[in-house]
């Protein structure tokens, strides 16, 4: 069956909130209740509590970064495509930053976004199932834009205000994230599944390099050899041949 089109463009409407503890949380919230659907992104300036993967808080700066939620209507994907989801959205967000921060831009499994070897923003997807319909997802994007100062926490980050030396207008660009998530969307929509993961394994941080890896209390090496559709991390000379989300972790290297 063909995909209906969406109802509303990605970023209609767009909801500026001054101060929320999570836009996930908040989106899902008005998911839930029936009061936002496809296309609806909430953009914080100020966020108190973001979520980042294995529950980790993503923190941000007040004013300086994006930090936004966009609900997406998955009607047309099975529960087997999440991980095409995920691309579709690191894609976009390559995208984005690749468009100011340049080549060495790169998409790090399963969906952050490196500039070199540092961080420049995360994605956390989570999901809306009723039975066995995958319904809708929230995606949450943080991107650093003009932060300069990170707490010692956060390992390796960087913003497009030190690379490049420029101050960039949140708002604007979170606009504009939205334009190239709507371009990716509709790709995904007409079948683009195989060509997005592609693209994907092309800017794949140290694809086709030896990287050190850890699962459990062993450190490991071997070389990245791409992503497969199901989302498993695929290392020649490792472990294992193929490693899913959660299984591992990267040894990176500490920043220069």
């Amino acid at each position: 069956m063909s995909p209906l089109p969406a109802k509303s463009t990605i970023g209609q409407p767009f909801v500026e909130l001054v101060t929320v503890d999570s836009t996930n949380i908040y989106a899902m919230d008005h998911l839930q209740a029936n009061l936002a659907a496809h296309g609806s992104v909430f953009f914080a300036h100020s966020q108190t509590a973001g979520k980042g993967q294995h529950g980790k808080q993503w923190v941000t700066e007040p004013g300086a970064n994006i930090a936004m939620s966009v609900i997406l209507d998955c009607s047309f994907l099975s529960l087997g495509q999440q991980f095409a989801l995920s691309v579709m959205v690191s894609l976009a967000c390559f995208d984005l930053f690749s468009a100011y921060a340049g080549e060495e831009t790169f998409i790090k499994w399963p969906n952050d976004i490196y500039w070199r070897d540092r961080k420049a923003g995360g994605i956390l997807i989570e999901t809306q199932v009723r039975g066995n319909i995958w319904q809708a997802a929230v995606a949450g994007m943080g991107i650093n834009l003009n932060q300069t100062r990170f707490p010692k926490t956060v390992l390796n980050p960087v913003s497009l205000k030190q690379i490049t030396g420029k101050d960039f207008n949140t708002v604007t660009l979170a606009h504009e994230l939205c334009q190239y998530l709507q371009h990716r969307y509709e790709q995904l929509q007409k079948g683009g599944e195989a060509a997005m993961l592609v693209a994907y394994n092309t800017h794949l941080y140290k694809n086709g390099e030896q990287v050190k890896l850890k699962k459990g209390p062993v450190v490991f090496s071997g070389i990245v050899s791409g992503v497969s559709a199901n989302g498993e991390l695929m290392v020649k000379g490792a472990l294992d041949e193929s490693f899913r989300f959660g299984e591992i972790e990267w040894v990176l290297p500490a920043e220069n």
